[in-house]
């Protein structure tokens, strides 16, 4: 006959699902800090990428991100709506980088925008960093409204509603500022193509 295992060998009991952001929102509203911790480690990675795709410098973004997130802890009482906290801290990332953005020089780096592929050989590999830096310059050159919208579109795979949100601009201004930046990065890098 088969023996039942011990307590501790048992299979752990299945943990629960963690909790919505919404529900976490209503928590951290109440008073609960632990709520507003797993926010944040929920999504504090990509207010860093905003604002570092924003800004194109990690020293900056770091302190952009974390404004936001001091910001959020501050303004969390007057969110109305806790479904809505994922685009209303994106929205605080993306302003405070654009703002941060706007105060800079336009000869600012933009380093550190991440390329789609490295290829394998040293030749191929050269190129494809000469066309990242070529790409980072454009995207340096662009207005910080429209490099923002292109950023949270092509690199964060937004919807125009959702960056609508976050920009705090009509859908059509966000698909305006977007086209607008496609055009001019497509000029930009013509000797790439």
């Amino acid at each position: 006959m088969f023996e039942s295992p011990p307590p501790s060998e048992a299979h752990p009991p299945p943990r629960p699902p963690d909790p919505p952001d919404s529900a976490l929102v209503t928590r951290a509203q109440d008073g609960d800090p632990d709520a507003f911790e797993v926010l944040v480690r929920r999504h504090q990675d990509t207010v860093y990428r905003i604002a570092l795709r924003v800004l194109g410098d990690e020293g900056d973004a770091a302190d952009a991100a974390q404004e936001a997130l001091v910001a959020a802890w501050h303004r969390l009482p007057d969110l109305a709506d806790p479904v809505s906290f994922r685009a209303w801290l994106y929205r605080i990332a993306g302003r405070r980088a654009l703002n941060l953005a706007r105060a800079r020089t336009p000869e600012a780096p933009a380093d550190n925008v991440e390329a789609a592929a490295t290829p394998a050989g040293p030749e191929q590999h050269t190129v494809a960093g000469d066309l990242r830096h070529a790409l980072a310059r454009a995207l340096a050159g662009l207005p910080p409204g429209q490099r923002t919208c292109w950023v949270l579109r092509e690199l964060e795979g937004m919807g125009y509603e959702e960056i609508a949100d976050v920009v705090g601009a009509g859908p059509d201004a966000v698909r305006g500022r977007i086209h607008r930046a496609r055009a001019r990065l497509v000029e930009e890098l013509a000797p790439w193509r």
